[in-house]
């Protein structure tokens, strides 16, 4: 077919135009620069102004390896850290065990002389609150002295007979009266004035309720069946006594106005106290008596200077 002048300008035309493919992203910068695009350089963002409160992280020192040595030994390895100082005083002792050995036996002796007292002690203190045997029987006498007056017991072991007695404690005195002539009084009831003082008082007087009684009991121990006194605690025991019933006859006023004690005389009334009555026990209720002689009272006693 033949060609007009303008067929080849219509194909053209009518032909869609060759785009060029797009270049290639650049691997490296040089490669940029030989592409022949221009580079555009990378946009940082701007950090923001630090804080009042920041403060720079220190760096972190590098840890320090130890090498492994396999000629080690094992303590070696489980436990990396120093051992503590040692002791400055290795195998110090302490006590009895510090002394030299001269002054542990003299330290032995001292405990062992201890021991033995306080077992000796014991031993006397249980015999004298026991009921009498063959032991007291023989050596009452010792356990005595041992006990008394500083280790005195007021009480007995096994004591199936409590004291079903009343004791009255009584006295009566010679006296001066202030215009020279001399009586003798009557029976003053000691104990009975201290039962009255206690009846009906809710806080009574430890001293008004044993006094007297420890008094009596002190001296019927001290003394034998004829009111003579054993020894040295005896004559303490009437001194005591005596002391006691001259102030009780003061507050009395027994010897009157002007008038003074000159000597007293003291007796025990002591009374059964009767079963009950379902009881089939029989028993006196006659009261009996002991008197003692006639004390004569020092004239510091009788004007009243023993407090």
């Amino acid at each position: 077919m033949p060609r007009t002048p303008g067929s080849d300008q219509d194909e053209q035309t009518l032909s869609a135009p060759e785009i060029p493919p797009p270049p290639s992203a650049p691997k490296n910068p040089n490669t940029a620069a030989t592409s022949g695009w221009p580079r555009v350089p990378a946009q940082q963002l701007p950090h923001p102004p630090p804080g009042p409160l920041a403060q720079p992280i220190p760096e972190r020192a590098p840890e320090s390896e130890s090498p492994y040595d396999p000629a080690a030994p094992a303590d070696a390895l489980t436990h990396p850290y120093p051992d503590a100082p040692a002791d400055p005083y290795p195998g110090a002792r302490i006590g009895v065990s510090a002394l030299s050995l001269r002054y542990q036996v003299v330290a032995a002796l001292a405990v062992a002389v201890v021991a033995v007292g306080a077992l000796v002690h014991l031993g006397m203190v249980f015999l004298h609150v026991a009921p009498s045997n063959t032991v007291t029987k023989q050596h009452g006498k010792a356990i005595d002295e041992w006990i008394y007056p500083e280790f005195e017991q007021n009480w007995k072991l096994f004591a199936p007979n409590p004291l079903q007695q009343n004791i009255e404690v009584q006295v009566r005195a010679d006296v001066r009266s202030a215009d020279g002539s001399t009586r003798t009084t009557g029976w003053y009831d000691l104990s009975a004035e201290d039962g009255a003082a206690i009846d009906g008082n809710l806080l009574p007087s430890h001293t008004e309720q044993n006094e007297l009684r420890r008094a009596w009991d002190f001296l019927t121990a001290t003394h034998d069946n004829a009111n003579r006194p054993i020894g040295l605690r005896g004559t303490l025991a009437e001194t005591y006594l005596r002391r006691i019933v001259v102030l009780r006859l003061g507050r009395d006023d027994a010897a009157g106005k002007g008038g003074a004690v000159q000597r007293v005389q003291i007796r025990s009334r002591t009374t059964n106290v009767p079963p009950p009555e379902w009881s089939d026990e029989q028993v006196s209720t006659t009261p009996q008596y002991r008197l003692l002689p006639w004390w004569k009272v020092p004239a510091d006693e009788a004007a009243g200077g023993v407090r």
